[in-house]
């Protein structure tokens, strides 16, 4: 099942809804408990599609694919290497990825991203599936001079509009060797297989489920591959991820200044 979140207009509240080819019906509860599908009577043209969810928290795994470790010059890590962005960072399918007046080198990066669908601690990797609703795509949008020139990565990764992901949740994907690609204004810029991973899904939730707490809604990115590039203001991203769908934003001035744009 594909899982979106919509609006009808601009006044409505937020539904959640599942995809069927074309065609949009209204999910009656939550997917993270019982749940009723109505009719898919509505066209996905007609309606506005939301971030397929707001997570809690997202985290995210750096350096999980050797060739994008090596155009980094640095090494692949023993265990995985963790970060977090803000919810605030997420936006949806069409949402325009603003970039910040404070770098000069904003970078896209295709990922996997898996949402948590119950709550999980100390899971085994055998026991892993049985944790996840599903999987979307994302964009881990980077102020790579930020995230250089500081040190950690909180403030390059942490933007508002930087973590662009959808176009749904699909409940069904095996992760386990799909193509994720990334089209800046129709070139390609990245491709490359889930099977080339360092840590595989299941082995990263087991990891961080040893840290902290997953909860319903979480979300983990699972890494980027090779060929990440720098983002302008009027092109157009694309991160497709391969058996799930696209995820297309606009990239935008963030118009704003002020005291620290400098």
């Amino acid at each position: 099942m594909r899982i979106v979140r919509f609006r009808e207009n601009t006044q409505d509240w937020p539904s959640w809804g599942w995809v069927s080819e074309d065609r949009v019906g209204v999910i009656d509860g939550s997917p993270f408990s019982d749940f009723r599908r109505e009719a898919a009577d509505r066209h996905l043209s007609a309606v506005h599609l939301l971030p397929p969810i707001v997570p809690g928290k997202i985290i995210c795994v750096a350096r999980n694919y050797v060739a994008h470790a090596a155009e980094q010059d640095v090494e692949v890590p023993v265990l995985p290497l963790l970060f977090t962005k803000p919810p605030s960072s997420v936006i949806g399918p069409g949402d325009p990825i603003l970039l910040p007046p404070q770098s000069n080198l904003v970078e896209h990066e295709a990922e996997l991203a898996v949402v948590i669908g119950q709550r999980a601690r100390w899971v085994s990797p055998e026991e892993a599936p049985g944790y996840i609703l599903g999987y979307t795509a994302a964009n881990d949008v980077t102020a790579r001079d930020l995230q250089r020139s500081d040190g950690q990565w909180t403030r390059g990764k942490g933007f508002d509009t930087f973590c662009p992901l959808g176009p749904w949740i699909d409940t069904h994907l095996d992760p386990s060797d799909v193509l994720v690609t990334c089209h800046v204004n129709g070139h390609l810029r990245q491709m490359a297989s889930t099977r080339d991973m360092v840590f595989p899904v299941a082995q990263l939730i087991a990891f961080v489920s040893s840290i902290m707490t997953l909860e319903p809604g979480d979300v983990l990115l699972t890494g980027t591959p090779s060929g990440i590039g720098q983002l302008a203001a009027g092109d157009e991203v694309r991160v497709e991820v391969e058996g799930l769908g696209a995820l297309t934003n606009p990239v935008r001035n963030d118009p704003h200044r002020g005291p620290f744009t400098s």
